[in-house]
């Protein structure tokens, strides 16, 4: 392909979007003809492209048709014939515009047709109009594309000419679009072995320490031979997998490798990834010695790659460090990949995998997610929780023991609320620091933590103004007061259900959700039972002259009969909050 055609396949891919060009848009290859589907064009094809003449003048009209087995997308043009990577020539009228559009390549108008959708076509018939300036001799092209992975570029067409013309001689490079990129695929005939890893290669491996032939083992290993590097990727997916070298943890702007099922047959790749985008696959392949197998339930691939490339663009030269994800996702009919449902592995530093041989791990979740994760849920399963319980159940037990002039239960109570505060604010920047700003991805979780959050920050506020005890407003203060911690409590783990699922946390499923469930279970659980110890306090009582209700016991002495019982269930409600947030920030901590 000429520079100026690499040019613009570059920007086609940056540009292209998720699934290639179903609706036929393909403007912006009108230079290269090349469908952003990754691999190589067949060589022979199937599909043919008739005239109805052989000579033209300018402004007459020639019927083209492109017919052969069903084909679901195309792209047609008209150039010189003698210079076959110039701008398309001349202008076409559609003859079915259900099944084709004009586009408009370069400064022509209506100079190319294509496909309307990716239903099955067998025949497009189209005429192209001859313009007052056109070169002597005009030679038809067309890309065919079978299926996502199956397609024909530039195929040469029939070459029609001005009245009293020589025949054009055929430019050399005129098929050069359709040379093989590809090559020899051998297979793989048992899992990888990671007895050599930390000595001879370097690998990655998720669990870590993990053996490569387990079905739960993510693996990714370089050796270096001489001036290139040996690759073996392996792990459990039915899909793809993958991995890139990034100059950050960050998406974008990365050399990727996909190893692809496509019906059964692993495909391997090189691709260029553009921020969150779908992977732009390369249509030249820098890889040699492919292999790969598909085998109790892994996903294995390797391939040789040098370690500088300089004839390829967007190849990173690997004789420097940098961070390196791993993914793995679903893979549709045709090859074609969907976004991975969990968040990559991403190593935690820079790495050179031509420098000295290591064993490494990864996280799945980035260092700002993990704490704002754990700060959460320091604050939300242990102080809120505990403060709640002191300031509910303690006060008549915890009423004339004084701490820094006030009384004991309201201090531990402020202590804890005000470190919730504390935690909760940093917690709630942590994201916004990792992402820029505000995430689209995270569904509803963004929404309810900012209520959260807002909530957090006025129940202090409104502490502030708090009435009297005997003030006739104290009892509206109250209820407020309850009202607020009770609905940040309820929305805060309404929070955590939806934030420990997302792909940049992903805590293990379902364990997660059993243990949140848990931790709920733990909490009314002691909220009812220290509910029920008061009620029956109360309840000591005997009945006198009638109707007359005569307290054996104030309600103050009923319940300093029951302080031990309340404090023996209070350290036991701590411990079991300590295990459970415990839980949580190992879970976290091995993502």
């Amino acid at each position: 392909m000429e520079l100026p055609g690499v040019a613009v396949w570059i920007f086609v891919c940056l540009y292209a979007s998720v699934v290639g060009y179903p609706n036929g848009k393909v403007r912006e290859a009108c230079t290269s003809m090349v469908p952003c589907h990754g691999g190589s064009p067949q060589l022979s094809p199937e599909h043919t492209i008739t005239v109805n003449g052989t000579e033209f003048k300018p402004g007459d009209n020639i019927e083209v048709h492109l017919s052969g087995p069903d084909f679901e997308g195309f792209f047609i043009q008209a150039r010189d014939a003698e210079r076959l990577d110039s701008p398309a020539v001349g202008s076409f009228v559609l003859a079915d515009r259900r099944h084709s559009q004009l586009l408009t390549c370069g400064r022509t108008k209506n100079s190319a047709v294509s496909h309307t959708s990716k239903s099955k076509k067998k025949d497009i018939k189209v005429y192209w109009i001859a313009p007052e300036n056109a070169p002597k001799h005009v030679q038809f092209l067309a890309t065919v594309v079978k299926k996502y992975r199956i397609f024909w570029v530039k195929i040469l067409g029939p070459i029609v000419s001005q009245p009293d013309v020589l025949s054009p001689t055929p430019p050399l490079h005129a098929t050069s679009e359709a040379m093989s990129t590809t090559h020899p695929v051998s297979y793989i005939s048992k899992p990888f072995s990671a007895s050599g890893c930390g000595i001879m290669k370097f690998c990655i491996r998720n669990p870590t320490n993990c053996d490569p032939g387990s079905a739960s083992c993510f693996f990714l290993s370089f050796q270096q031979e001489e001036s290139s590097l040996f690759i073996e990727m392996s792990g459990p997916s039915e899909g793809y997998l993958a991995f890139a070298f990034s100059q950050d943890q960050w998406m974008g702007g990365d050399d990727a490798y996909l190893c692809v099922n496509e019906d059964h047959h692993v495909h391997v790749s090189t691709a260029h990834l553009k921020e969150r985008s779908h992977p732009l696959l390369d249509a030249e392949n820098a890889l040699e010695d492919v292999s790969w197998r598909l085998a109790d339930g892994l996903l294995q691939c390797s391939f040789r790659r040098r370690i500088r490339l300089p004839a390829y663009k967007g190849r990173f030269n690997l004789d420097t460090s940098y961070y390196i994800f791993l993914a793995d996702g679903e893979a549709s009919e045709g090859g074609l990949i969907h976004k991975h449902r969990r968040q990559p592995l991403v190593t935690n530093g820079l790495y050179n995998v031509t420098g000295l041989p290591l064993d490494i791990g990864g996280s799945r979740a980035p260092r700002l997610i993990k704490a704002h994760g754990a700060l959460m849920f320091v604050a939300w399963i242990t102080t809120v929780s505990i403060g709640v319980i002191v300031a509910r159940f303690f006060k008549p037990v915890w009423s004339h023991s004084l701490l820094l002039g006030k009384e004991l239960w309201f201090q531990v109570h402020r202590m804890l609320m005000l470190t919730t505060v504390t935690l909760t604010s940093i917690s709630f920047v942590l994201p916004f620091v990792y992402r820029g700003g505000w995430s689209q991805q995270a569904g509803f979780h963004p929404y309810l933590g900012c209520a959260v959050m807002a909530l957090t920050i006025f129940q202090p506020l409104m502490a502030g103004f708090r009435p009297s005890r005997h003030a006739p407003r104290r009892q509206l203060f109250n209820w407020f007061h309850w009202s607020t911690g009770t609905t940040a409590r309820i929305l805060a783990v309404v929070t955590m259900f939806l934030g420990m699922d997302l792909p940049a946390l992903d805590l293990p499923d379902p364990w997660d959700t059993y243990a949140m469930i848990g931790f709920v279970a733990w909490h009314v659980g002691t909220d009812v039972l220290l509910e029920i110890h008061s009620y029956c306090l109360v309840r000591k009582v005997e009945v006198i002259d009638d109707d007359r209700v005569q307290i054996l016991q104030s309600l103050t002495s009923a319940e300093a009969e029951g302080r031990l019982f309340k404090q023996i269930v209070l350290t036991i409600y701590v411990c079991g909050n300590l295990v459970f947030l415990v839980t949580f920030l190992i879970a976290i901590n091995q993502v």
